[in-house]
């Protein structure tokens, strides 16, 4: 009989990443709201369920099979192969992602330099894998920033030096700084990672000026940039500034995309445009998508036939427009943002040192207090008021976010959301934050589940 106890690996000789705090945050927070499933949750940033259709999946596949058939003049074998064989490493549906790209954001995209991937998480990670050349190759980054970033960067073994976000969605100044200082010890920055659209976690976005200037200073200091937008197109009804993208004329930006919030995070589709031109060292040139295709076909062959039908399937039904086909959607974000920014100031509007911020889209308020937020203090939450949300500090790659919390608006009902705010207003008035005399948990006589 095996003994059980029997030690057969140990951490110190496994991957350094496995013990990094990025990738214990995820399970962590994964792992909290399972042992707690009755707790109301604004932690993860989940699309709303309401509006999932099992048969909608059904149709949107028979959507694009006729679409190869009766638009593209396939045969019933070949549709077949397209659908259930191994395919393209790059994908099946890069032609329908760069209409939709010149649809919604008027990105004009060469199909052939969109790389269809795993989720947006792999797309990440085929890029900064390429780009990490040597181990003095850095990645820069907004902070707080997207755990997923981070995680992937340390698979890769790529460091990720953090750049202040600010009013503006970040410090222009500080990026010009951090890139300097890290040549100057001897470091290559390689590219700066943003979400210039509600980013995740911090809900800011950059204006137009700010999207202009910041082009300008990566042309200047000879960088990429990486722009993911997977909240741009739930805006507050008034549509957001162009895309770094949309605005690139020196091929400076790789954007990375996602159909998990527009379409169906159990597709698991996402995708990078990656048109920069790649010269070999026989001087032969390429696009940077073909690089990325190398990567996958390692990594994961290719992303799943079925699943890309699906989305292109949605793709079609809706004239390429993830903006028209998210309209109910939309709507449900915008009063859920609507409400949480409402009931916190119903709450803590006279409790000094509470604040928190409006977004004017995607799925996220933060939320400063007054004392310390860390996982034992979400783990109290969970236990004795049955509410999760986010400690801030899982989005720092140092020290921040202690005194900060993130509320995430997507997934709860309109009631919900009361009730949630009602436990958190009793966890709060535990810290000494006690909540405006007239809020509904103070006139319930503060029973918290």
């Amino acid at each position: 009989m095996r003994d059980t106890d029997a030690v057969d690996l140990v951490t110190a000789e496994l991957h350094g990443s496995l013990e990094d705090p990025a990738l214990m945050s995820m399970n962590f927070l994964n792992e909290i709201t399972g042992r707690y499933p009755e707790a109301l949750s604004f932690a993860p940033g989940r699309p709303v369920e309401r509006f999932f259709d099992v048969e909608s999946v059904h149709r949107r596949l028979r959507t694009f099979s006729d679409h190869l058939s009766a638009g593209l003049g396939y045969s019933p074998e070949e549709v077949s192969r397209t659908l259930c064989q191994y395919g393209r490493t790059k994908g099946i549906v890069h032609d329908l992602i760069a209409r939709s790209l010149a649809r919604d954001e008027g990105i004009d995209a060469d199909p052939e330099s969109v790389v269809v991937t795993v989720g947006c998480q792999e797309a990440m990670f085929l890029v900064l894998r390429a780009l990490r050349a040597e181990p003095r190759d850095v990645l820069l980054s907004v902070s707080p920033l997207y755990v997923g970033l981070t995680g992937a960067a340390r698979l890769v073994e790529m460091p990720v030096l953090p750049v202040a976000g600010g009013a503006a969605g970040i410090d222009l100044d500080d990026l010009v700084a951090q890139i300097r200082g890290a040549r100057q010890r001897g470091q290559r920055p390689r590219a700066c990672y943003v979400m210039p659209d509600f980013a995740n976690p911090s809900g800011l976005s950059m204006d137009l000026a700010t999207r202009r200037a910041l082009l300008e200073v990566a042309e200047r200091e000879d960088i990429l940039l990486l722009e993911d937008n997977p909240y741009g197109v739930f805006h507050g009804g008034e549509g957001t500034p162009p895309t770094l993208k949309a605005l690139d004329t020196g091929r400076r930006v790789i954007y990375l995309g996602s159909f998990a919030k527009t379409v169906l995070p159990g597709a698991r589709v996402g995708y990078a445009v990656a048109d920069q031109r790649v010269r070999d060292a026989q001087g032969a040139t390429g696009l940077f998508a073909d690089q990325l295709s190398k990567i996958k076909s390692m990594v994961t062959v290719n992303t799943s036939p079925i699943a890309q039908a699906v989305v292109g399937g949605a793709l079609l039904e809706n004239a390429f427009s993830l903006d028209a086909a998210n309209s109910r959607e939309q709507e449900v974000y915008r009063a859920n943002r609507r409400q949480v920014v409402e009931g916190l100031e119903a709450r803590f509007g006279n409790c000094e040192g509470v604040s928190w911020n409006t977004p004017a889209g995607g799925f996220f308020v933060c939320v400063t207090v007054p004392f310390t937020v860390d996982d034992d203090l979400l783990e109290l939450s969970a236990r004795r008021f049955g509410v999760l949300w986010t400690p801030m500090a899982h989005f720092y790659s140092g020290p921040g976010g202690s005194n900060e919390l993130r509320l995430s608006v997507s997934s709860l009902t309109g009631a919900d959301i009361e009730e949630g705010l009602d436990r958190i207003a009793a966890l709060f008035a535990e810290r000494g934050c006690a909540p405006t005399a007239h809020t509904r948990f103070v006139r319930s006589g503060g029973r918290a589940p």
